[in-house]
């Protein structure tokens, strides 16, 4: 059994590895339009903002390729406003760290401080406020960096920009981190969570619960921490955030190895690496190297411990990422204090001091004052271990998660042990064995484990399931193939009898055979008529679901319980009368109105009340019994939700209306939203509503040919005079259910 659960682990890794390759053909895709839309722009801006949405594309799928663009939109926004050479030098910044060069990065943030009296845009200066803000934080001037932070938290509420808000709060969250605040930082973390809750960036969700982790890790709670990180990761991946990806990989390696797991951390850090490699990443590629390292010292494959580790301290020289040359440099001291090469060891210590000091970080200062207090107590030289080893305790006192004290306790005690001093070395052993707990760590591992286990199920049935998809969808369009060729097969054999028929028509008499194939004709483009709404339907009834299913999605990764339960409860509801009703080409009017109720409902608790709807129907329909094609206004409400913004509005609305008039069924969706004419700025949004609108012709054009009516649809601004609000009008053949139409 153990060998099987093995070799399904095994492969589980290989398949959540071979993700990412099924996205290529959407990223080439994504990439050539960017590419053609930089190329055809004339207008210098727009060129500019062409060229640097190609390469915020490149940062998060190809960092060489991002960093060929730094000197083309430098010196293309030379010429340009300010507004404009902002956004280069914001781009030339992220580079930098993203390459972990920080004291350029920095240095490069501290001189966009001018920009805040240059440029007027709050969004500028929110950007600003919150990079000024984490410079000081990583100065450790916290009292500057709360000013900073705070103005930008300000902002970006006055913008109703809820990525932003939650993006501030991180920050704030993670400040009270390094103060040892856990209540403050998990205060600010939760804030952030519900703001990018409202935002519906899977990124910034990623970053938030990211952010909780951290926090769960800094003060011990591992378990805690690995469990929110793979969900960070899961974000990460689906929002397509390959550098968060790679990141959130290593963090959970790191965390395996801190219980011991050394296994599962293997198989982080590998895969953090292929992620790294594939976005040609040099620091991330580098830092996986290095914690592979580690691996490989706990395997004691020193040879290849050190290879990694100084081809990692080559790489992170050219980045000048002091942190993480001090990392490498540790981890190099600890693979040659286990080969007994001390003096080796304690040079690669030093090195990494110095790398740590200049950074400022003051956590992994102590770490190494631990590591080098080992060596001289190796050495017999107890003094001296005493002298850093109390250091290291200091150190901790005051930054990072005082649990790392006791292990610090535990080699003093080793050291008074050898000189003799039985009393301070029970003391100390004492202090140690109260805080750790042997059964409590093997409990967590075996919780972390049930986790990995669970993530990697889940992994393996999207794929699965992604696969299955895909056969499917094969199988449909050959279906869809062979019933084309039949038809064409049919065509030309019907055209071979009117060709002969034509020739029976000049014997036997023309005006019978002409009436029959006529009457053929008619029927053909009957039956062309049913199959094109039931492909229409069939098309729209997984992108409803899909849209559906994204208003319960953040609720479930925040563990919402209430809230998951009432949209889980709504959501099968409306799920069974869809599959009741999705079938037919037409439905009860009150089976309708139901559904719409149900939708409208799930939306409105999704954007927590922010907007009020009504359904208005003329009680002669329901008499009547007045039929519907089913879920034909629902495109106009989804756009009106989505794109229209209600959510952003204090009044927001939206009215259906369904009446008999002029023996037609009219129907009427109003909103009070942003309106037309700012939501076809939104390219995304644009492209949306026309897909709806054409759908919606198709089906009315189906229904006016099938029963030979006039129905028509036509859009207009609720409100004409501000071109604020949409009305959608549609009209289109009355039918009621004792006309056998189902």
């Amino acid at each position: 059994m153990k060998q099987i659960n093995q070799y399904i682990s095994r492969w589980a890794w290989v398949l959540l590895l071979l993700i990412p390759f099924f996205g290529v053909s959407q990223q080439a895709r994504e990439e050539q339009t960017l590419l053609k839309s930089y190329a055809r722009e004339k207008n210098p801006k727009r060129k500019f903002n062409a060229l640097v949405q190609l390469g915020n594309y490149y940062q998060l799928n190809n960092l060489v390729k991002a960093d060929s663009l730094r000197a083309q939109i430098i010196l293309t926004s030379a010429s340009l406003d300010d507004s404009v050479r902002f956004a280069a030098l914001i781009y030339d910044a992220e580079l930098d760290k993203s390459n972990g060069n920080k004291e350029l990065y920095y240095s490069k943030i501290v001189s966009l401080q001018p920009y805040l009296n240059k440029i007027s845009f709050k969004k500028v200066k929110l950007e600003i406020y919150q990079r000024l803000g984490e410079f000081h934080q990583y100065s450790r001037a916290f009292a500057q960096a709360d000013f900073y932070i705070y103005e930008s938290l300000k902002l970006s509420k006055s913008l109703r920009d809820n990525q932003q808000t939650a993006e501030s709060y991180i920050l704030l969250a993670n400040q009270q981190t390094h103060l040892n605040n856990k209540d403050s930082a998990m205060y600010f973390v939760n804030e952030a969570l519900r703001y990018s809750r409202r935002s519906a960036s899977k990124a910034t969700m990623a970053s938030s619960i990211n952010c909780l982790a951290t926090i769960y890790g800094y003060f011990g709670q591992v378990e805690l921490s690995v469990s929110k990180n793979l969900v960070a990761l899961q974000l990460a991946q689906e929002s397509g955030d390959l550098p968060k990806v790679a990141q959130y990989s290593l963090d959970l390696g790191l965390a395996q190895f801190q219980i011991l797991n050394y296994r599962e951390a293997k198989l982080y850090f590998r895969q953090a690496n292929e992620v790294a490699n594939q976005i040609q990443s040099r620091r991330l590629i580098a830092l996986s190297n290095i914690y592979l390292g580690m691996i490989f010292q706990v395997e004691k494959r020193y040879p290849d411990a050190t290879a990694v580790l100084e081809e990692a301290i080559s790489v992170l020289t050219r980045l000048n990422d002091v942190d993480g040359l001090g990392i490498a440099h540790n981890n190099l001291g600890n693979v040659y204090r286990e080969k007994k090469e001390y003096p080796m060891a304690l040079s690669n210590y030093n090195k990494a001091l110095v790398f740590f000091e200049s950074s400022g970080n003051r956590e992994q200062t102590g770490t190494v004052y631990h590591s080098v207090g080992i060596v001289f107590e190796k050495l017999g030289k107890y003094k001296n271990a005493l002298n850093y080893l109390n250091r290291s305790v200091e150190i901790r006192s005051q930054f990072g998660f005082k649990g790392t004290i006791y292990d610090v306790y535990k080699t003093i005690s080793e050291v008074y042990n050898k000189t003799g001093n039985k009393r301070l070395a029970f003391q100390y052993l004492k202090q140690y064995t109260d805080y750790s707990d042997s059964a409590k760590t093997i409990e967590s591992s075996a919780k972390i484990a049930e986790l990995n286990e669970l993530y990697r199920t889940e992994q393996r049935e999207q794929l699965i399931s992604s696969q299955a998809e895909s056969i499917e969808q094969q199988r449909r369009e050959k279906v869809l193939t062979s019933t084309q060729l039949e038809n064409i097969q049919l065509k030309s054999n019907l055209q071979a009898y009117i060709i002969l028929g034509f020739a029976l028509v000049i014997i036997l008499g023309g005006i019978i055979l002409f009436y029959r194939w006529n009457q053929t004709k008619i029927k053909q483009q009957q039956r062309e008529a049913e199959m094109n709404q039931t492909l229409l339907r069939a098309q729209m009834n997984p992108h409803f679901v899909f849209n559906a299913m994204s208003v319960i999605q953040s609720y479930i990764y925040e563990n919402d319980i209430k809230n998951s339960s009432k949209f889980l409860v709504d959501f099968s509801k409306l799920m069974r009368l869809i599959l009741e009703n999705s079938s037919k080409e037409f439905i009860a009017m009150q089976m309708e109105v139901e559904i719409l109720d149900k939708y409208l409902s799930i939306q409105k608790l999704r954007f927590e009340d922010r907007f009020e709807y009504d359904i208005q129907v003329d009680p002669i329909l329901l008499e009547e019994e007045v039929v519907i094609p089913p879920m034909i206004t629902q495109p106009f409400i989804e756009n009106a939700i989505e794109h229209g913004q209600l959510h952003l509005k204090d009044d927001g609305f939206i009215h259906v209306q369904f009446r008999k008039k002029n023996g037609m069924l009219h129907i009427v969706v109003e909103d009070n939203g942003i309106g037309r004419k700012s939501s076809e700025k939104n390219k995304k949004s644009s492209a949306h509503k026309s897909m709806a609108m054409k759908i919606t012709r198709e089906r009315i054009k189906n229904l006016n040919k099938k029963y030979r009516e006039e129905g028509d649809m036509k859009l207009e601004d609720y409100n004409q005079k501000e071109e604020t609000g949409t009305r959608v009008l549609i009209s289109i053949p009355l039918r009621s259910s004792t006309q056998n139409l189902v």
